[in-house]
């Protein structure tokens, strides 16, 4: 998907290497410094060991106020952000009273539901004085409510399935329905890019794992191929079950998955499709239905079929909807269902009455102009930033756009930047991504103006011209930047105090 310059790899590889370096060296002299100072664990192993200690001390905190950025409004097109200091060279960071009102290119408020709604906030109040804010009990115990059945019902008919389930965290529906999906004896084909809840949830189930390239239905067949000729490990007796995993939108790249093609392919080997739609559902498609709608696939030919309310719907939670007999299966098993505590009442309602306006039940057409609104925002952004020159994943309709840095000197300057001119975005880089692919994450929002989108992409322009930050599209020249970079940062590096001293 991302094909990188030899002289664009070999730049970052040496940036990580002077923060590693320069982080050896001021720990080799710490040592001789503090020789004769007794510890402070008392005897007691230190929790963060080797690498991870390091990586945390010498590189982490350097930027760790680009991070977890407090807000202290609803995260709408515009909320405010906190504004922190620190007297230690970033070791630690202290919050202010004062706070900065900025354009959020952040948060996953995909249809603009997560601030207040002419529909949907007077219900949500009216059902906090009616049921609280927690049912303070699981499922099967006191915690479902009319609520609850209410809007498993309504799920269901929503995404196109007989029944559903919902959980009150999405990250939890993952790691907590695959390990009860499949056991030992089965196998997990998990394509390479999974969200992290998939990865745990896979590695859960002690089932075999095998990963297939990202997004690449033609190596799933490989691999479905060569695992059902083999078998088990040791054994080589036949699978139990096989259950492809996969995305709808995939997170970190902006990606549509290849659904038309893997569900061929999944069909021809007779093994279970699970779709994850966190990021689809409720974003794209004609009426907000995800990526089998947008792409034209029947949703009976998706065996499971997962997502969260935490985007699109701007409440909490996760479902899973599939045929009656599963979901039967899952209420009767599922840990997150029979023992956590069930999913808030007025964040209940909020998803209910989300799906309503989507589906223009509210007596208006609000739900529609969302939809096309952030479609056409998605596109817009997009197009802009591909003709200023910025390497973008992802791909139309998709209201993700990661926009590729690469070096770890450009994490920091531009997200500072950014905050300096009132726009709040996200920087992602290792161990969220691979160690090359650092990247800015904007997520576009239905709340977005028109005129908020050019001011957000003029601010992009001017920060990324005045730091080169900026890379052209042709790679020699992208090349003599990140070599230009790279001895800037350089510089940086042996200027800088270290966070730890």
């Amino acid at each position: 998907m991302i094909t990188i310059p030899y002289l664009t790899a070999l730049s970052t590889y040496f940036s990580y290497g002077l923060l590693f370096a320069f982080g050896q060296f001021r720990d080799f002299f710490r040592k001789i410094f503090d020789w004769w100072r007794s510890g402070d664990l008392q005897g007691y192993a230190p929790i963060c060991l080797g690498l991870e200690d390091f990586y945390t001390r010498r590189l982490y905190l350097r930027i760790q106020d680009c991070f977890g950025r407090p807000i202290s409004s609803a995260p709408n097109a515009w909320f405010d952000v906190v504004e922190r200091y620190s007297n230690d060279n970033n070791k630690t960071l202290k919050r202010t009273t004062k706070v900065s009102r900025c354009l959020n290119l952040g948060s996953y408020n995909y249809l603009g539901f997560a601030a207040a709604d002419e529909y949907c906030t007077p219900r949500v109040i009216e059902t906090l004085k009616k049921f609280s804010p927690s049912t303070c009990s699981s499922r099967v115990d006191g915690g479902t409510t009319t609520l609850h059945n209410e809007l498993e019902e309504c799920v269901a008919a929503f995404v196109g399935k007989p029944a559903a389930i919902v959980l009150g965290m999405g990250y939890v529906t993952n790691s907590a329905i695959l390990p009860v999906l499949i056991g030992k004896g089965g196998l997990v084909i998990s394509d390479s890019l999974n969200h992290n809840s998939i990865v745990n949830g896979a590695r859960g189930s002690r089932a075999t794992i095998k990963v297939f390239q990202h997004n690449t239905p033609s190596h799933l067949e490989k691999v479905l191929r060569e695992q059902i000729a083999e078998g088990q490990p040791r054994t080589h007796r036949p699978w139990k079950k096989i259950i492809v995993v996969i995305e709808g939108i995939y997170s970190m790249e902006g990606e549509l998955c290849k659904l038309p093609e893997i569900v061929a392919v999944c069909k021809k080997y007779k093994a279970y499709i699970y779709l994850d739609e966190a990021h689809s559902i409720g974003a794209v498609g004609k009426t907000g239905r995800g990526v089998c709608e947008l792409l034209g696939v029947d949703t009976a030919d998706v065996d499971v079929m997962m997502g969260t309310f935490t985007k699109s719907f701007g409440s909490c939670g996760g479902y899973v909807a599939g045929s009656k007999e599963l979901i039967q299966y899952l209420k009767n098993t599922c840990p997150a269902h029979l023992y956590a505590t069930s999913i808030s009442p007025p964040a209940a309602q909020q998803i209910l009455s989300a799906i309503k306006v989507i589906l223009g039940e509210d007596g208006s057409n609000r739900g529609a102009q969302k939809l096309a609104r952030i479609r056409e925002n998605s596109n817009f952004c997009r197009s802009e930033l591909q003709k200023m020159g910025f390497e973008v994943l992802g791909d139309n309709d998709s209201p993700v756009m990661p926009i590729m840095l690469y070096n770890p000197a450009k994490i920091p300057a531009f997200s500072r930047e950014c905050l300096k001119h009132n726009v709040a975005v996200v920087t992602v880089a290792f161990p969220a991504t691979p160690l090359l692919l650092a990247r800015a994450r904007i997520c576009i929002s239905a709340s977005h103006t028109k005129e908020d989108l050019v001011k957000a992409l003029e601010v992009i322009s001017c920060i990324c011209t005045l730091k080169d930050l900026l890379m052209p599209v042709s790679p020699p020249v992208r090349s003599f930047w990140y070599l230009l970079g790279w001895l800037k940062f350089f510089y940086a590096c042996a200027s800088q105090v270290d966070g730890s001293e």
